[in-house]
């Protein structure tokens, strides 16, 4: 999943940033330096806007020290293995829940803090979390197909329509290094639920991707450059890909498929063993702000569920139905949860996907 957290700054993105940098510049006058000490930061990589951060500092005087995994299963396993220092991570919710169950998140009770009534109620997910006592909701997005309009010849409205294409014109896809996003393509593809855990369902799903496979080119995260290339027509994709999208809108698409899709959401979470939890708390307080919220989104192209945070965001990501989906697509999204043993049968499927001729 590392794709989706290494956005590259486009020249929208920068002129976005810039016209709200001087939020940050606001803030930094006006801020004095009210609590000192450290936050180390424990993020997924470049998903977060360095200026986020710098705006913090400016306003606390709390200096952040930002390390960075690709996986949520790295981050456990650091985080698990004794590696300390750490104050804040960012796991995807069904990791959330995980993380709960091992005891290992520090109640912050940050759904008493004014900020807080900023946050959509739908968006706390994690199902240990559900009062928002613990994490605050960060960011969400996606997982669509991005895709070359003048190689397709066309517009496409999901994975049946662009098939059907690339297999009369002969062309290729790619499908990102994913085990439950490539699989749940073939479950969504066959009306199921992304996190059943019926064996007969993830058979039929794994007939349904290897049968795709001689039009695809490669599993991997980094296909987004090959399809500006043209090297491919489209790719399996997170909505980071807008980025892309914005900065050639007459050369690439990015859709949510018709047939339903996978949407993720990462929280903000202080761990037990954090070594600084009043500056962690400072942090996930100062999260609530929707100014600060809009300055990370106008780099990350995500959505929040901060509500006003999204009015303040350059118009072509407010008024993005990729970014902002309406309430008719949202309901064709699903979020995988914890599968608890039956990830056994998941890595058996994906081993079938992977090695099939």
């Amino acid at each position: 999943m590392t794709t989706r957290k290494t956005n590259r700054l486009s020249a929208l993105q920068r002129l976005a940033r810039g016209l709200l940098l001087g939020t940050a510049a606001a803030l930094s006058l006006a801020g004095a330096a009210s609590a000192a000490g450290e936050l180390n930061v424990f993020n997924w990589g470049e998903y977060i806007n360095p200026e986020v951060l710098k705006a913090f500092e400016a306003e606390t005087g709390i200096k952040v020290n930002l390390s960075t995994y690709s996986s949520n299963e790295e981050m456990l396993a650091k985080v698990q293995g004794g590696t300390t220092g750490y104050d804040i991570v960012f796991p995807s919710v069904w990791m959330q829940d995980i993380m709960a169950k091992l005891d290992l998140l520090e109640k912050t009770d940050i759904n008493r803090y004014e900020g807080f009534k900023n946050i959509d109620p739908a968006f706390l997910r994690a199902k240990s979390d559900p009062q928002g006592e613990y994490c605050l909701p960060y960011a969400w997005g996606t997982v669509g197909i991005v895709y070359n309009k003048k190689v397709l010849g066309k517009d496409i409205t999901g994975w049946n329509d662009l098939l059907a294409t690339v297999k009369e014109k002969g062309l290729k896809i790619g499908l990102l290094d994913d085990m439950r996003e490539v699989i749940s393509v073939g479950l969504i593809l066959n009306g199921k639920d992304v996190n059943t855990t019926d064996p007969n369902d993830l058979t039929q799903a794994a007939e349904t991707v290897i049968a795709m496979k001689p039009v695809v080119s490669a599993f991997s995260y980094d296909t987004r450059p090959m399809v500006m290339a043209g090297e491919l027509a489209a790719a399996h994709a997170f909505v980071g890909a807008m980025i892309d999208v914005f900065a050639n809108p007459d050369l690439e698409g990015y859709v949510i498929p018709e047939e339903g899709a996978t949407m993720y959401q990462e929280d903000i979470c202080v761990l037990k063993t954090s070594p600084n939890k009043d500056n962690a708390r400072k942090f996930l307080e100062f999260y609530t702000k929707p100014e600060i919220v809009a300055l990370n989104i106008a780099q990350q192209t995500n959505g929040t569920a901060n509500v006003p945070a999204r009015t303040m965001t350059p118009p072509q990501i407010a008024e993005s139905k990729e970014i902002n989906p309406p309430e008719d697509v949202m309901k064709r999204l699903q979020i995988f949860s914890d599968l608890g043993q039956a990830v056994r049968l998941y890595d058996r499927t994906w081993t079938k996907i992977k090695t099939a001729e």
